[in-house]
């Protein structure tokens, strides 16, 4: 019997992008259903219902949720073609250290440059930029975070990079300036199939911001 793949998901979501990346890797056809988040389905309450949030994998109607342990899951489920995660124990919890840290440092900071005003939109910068600049730093003179291979943290972090354009509007500032290795290393993961199918246009983003900030509120 062929796997049944549902993606519960949102376009402008870097979270979501992860788990399309991952599956466009491993080359797993699957059903993309658009999601409304403030008008939420009754399959995305039910297969998320302690969240309540995308992106949900679907496998089998089996839900697996939150992106990067979906990314993980895609990895160990269809394990032809490169692992997303190194088989080395200490190299592993380094990859997942740092996928964690993107989810726990980076997000915050870019809702308060898109979202806020004066001081904590400052402060949201400044934050977001010394974020990047430790991501730079670990990421180093290596192609990809994990060496030579295109992997987890890549797959963590490159769904940002489609709203850094948005981002520098809000924040007045460039991140090429302060990051100009992280730009070669988005720019060489945009070169991948699998990344540029996954990620909408940065100009999509730009004017889908002021219409999310008038439906939260914010505007």
């Amino acid at each position: 019997m062929a796997d049944e793949v549902i993606l519960l998901d949102y376009w402008p979501s870097m979270f979501g992008m992860r788990t399309r990346v991952a599956l466009e890797e491993k080359n797993i056809k699957y059903d993309y259903r658009e999601q409304d988040l403030f008008n939420k389905s009754s399959i995305l309450l039910e297969m998320n219902p302690v969240h309540k949030k995308i992106p949900v994998l679907i496998h089998n109607g089996k839900p697996v949720c939150e992106s990067l342990i979906q990314v993980e899951y895609i990895d160990e489920t269809w394990p032809g073609g490169n692992p997303f995660l190194p088989s080395d124990p200490y190299q592993r919890s380094q990859a997942k250290f740092w996928g964690d840290f993107i989810d726990k440092k980076v997000y915050g900071p870019t809702r308060l440059i898109w979202g806020g005003k004066g001081e904590e939109q400052e402060a949201g910068t400044k934050e977001f930029i010394e974020m990047l600049k430790m991501l730079e730093t670990e990421l180093g003179d290596k192609t990809y975070f994990g060496g030579e291979t295109f992997g987890y943290v890549d797959i963590a972090l490159i769904g940002f990079y489609c709203w850094f354009d948005v981002l520098e509007k809000c924040g007045n500032f460039s991140i090429e300036a302060e990051c100009p290795k992280l730009i070669a290393w988005a720019k060489r993961c945009m070169k991948r199939d699998s990344v540029a199918k996954s990620l909408p246009d940065s100009d999509k983003i730009t004017k889908f911001v002021p219409e999310l900030k008038k439906k939260i509120g914010i505007e």
